[in-house]
């Protein structure tokens, strides 16, 4: 039963990404992994709540690599770094198309209004608690843990906004230049100190 439910939450996020939540149907679903559409709703009940679930299942999966990216044996710096450098828009980009699409959504629909609003307070936490850390260890200065999370997310969720929606709006290594610095300048470090390999 589980695994059948994460098969259809893989499959809905998929079919998300590539066909947007307007154009999305329960019977994509179906169709991708013949069965029918009422076995879809039999564990789902409504489109809604497939979209909702769809992207909550995405944001566990967006969490966890970012967990395993915080929790690495390394210096706090160097996993800020790793989890930047992860969050901020590259290549095509697929997983911020995801997610411009459940902002859009959720000022209509509380459910995953719910979903985007815990995957953001939860990104800023951990964010907060390795700035914090780096602090404690003397690695760098930050009066305001809390605060620099939200500004560097702040900072990504923009450029991903402009890099997926505005095709050459902002060169991908102009923006990948400006979330570097935006963490220099929040850790109280000269840019060069993010030179050295991430591990």
């Amino acid at each position: 039963m589980a695994e059948r439910r994460g098969e259809m939450l893989r499959a809905a996020v998929e079919q998300i990404e590539m066909r947007g939540v307007a154009a999305f149907r329960v019977s994509d679903v179906a169709s991708a992994l013949g069965v029918s559409n009422a076995l879809v709703l039999y564990h789902f009940s409504t489109k809604e709540k497939l979209v909702a679930a769809a992207f909550a299942h995405a944001a566990e999966g967006d969490l966890a690599h970012l967990r395993k990216l915080l929790g690495r044996r390394t210096t706090a710096l160097r996993r800020l770094r790793s989890a930047v450098r992860w969050y901020a828009p590259t290549g095509r980009a697929e997983g911020w198309r995801l997610w411009i699409e459940g902002w859009a959504v959720a000022l209509r629909e509380p459910a995953l209004r719910e979903v985007t609003r815990d995957l953001d307070r939860r990104w800023k936490a951990a964010l907060t608690e390795v700035i914090a850390q780096g602090v404690a260890a003397g690695e760098f200065r930050c009066p305001d843990p809390a605060a620099s999370a939200l500004r560097l997310t702040a900072l990504l969720d923009g450029l991903a906004v402009q890099l997926t929606s505005y095709d050459g709006a902002v060169p991908r290594t102009r923006a990948r230049e400006w979330a570097d610095e935006a963490l220099a300048r929040e850790l109280g470090l000269d840019r060069k100190a993010l030179k050295a390999p991430a591990r």
